[in-house]
């Protein structure tokens, strides 16, 4: 079946550009009373605008979303951890540096000399919170903003992973 050649109309894609400008202006004049009425501080209802003012107001997040990584802590305040390597052998970014340390404690063999994460490299898959069996590590933070100047600023070590 031969296709039949195009008009100039169909050529020049005349009645889709004016279709779209027609869409286009049309979603300005109805969402403009809105961000102006929002700008000078008048409430519009939930769903009005699409745009969210971001510091000020917050998507929610839902329950299950993977935050920053945290380590936990036991009742007499040392680590969780026992350096068993189960997050740093799952972990599919290679991510988890641990080395370990013998426990003073000697109901517990081992605990972390050092935990480091590198946020930049990291994907948040959760592999490592599964993985563990202490339930050591967890992402429940809630910090989903994670900047630094520097790739050492991506690296949190388990000082800040404790706190």
């Amino acid at each position: 079946m031969a296709q039949r050649p195009l008009n100039l109309c169909e050529r020049l894609y005349l009645t889709e550009v004016v279709k779209g400008i027609a869409l286009t202006t049309k979603h300005f004049f109805v969402n403009f009373p809105r961000h102006v009425a929002r700008g000078i501080g008048i409430k519009v209802g939930k769903g009005e605008t699409v745009t969210i003012e971001y510091p000020e107001e917050r998507r929610p997040f839902a329950r299950r979303l993977r935050t920053r990584h945290r380590l936990t802590r036991r009742t007499d305040g040392s680590p969780r951890c026992v350096a068993c390597m189960m997050c740093e052998t799952i972990c599919p970014a290679h991510c988890i540096h641990i080395i370990a340390t013998e426990n003073p404690d000697p109901n517990i063999e081992k605990m972390p000399k050092s935990f480091d994460i590198d946020i930049g490299v990291c994907v948040f898959c959760g592999f490592c919170v599964e993985a563990c069996p202490e339930d050591a590590i967890r992402m429940d933070t809630g910090v989903v903003e994670l900047a630094s100047y520097t790739r050492e600023g991506m690296i949190y070590r388990i000082d800040q992973l404790l706190s």
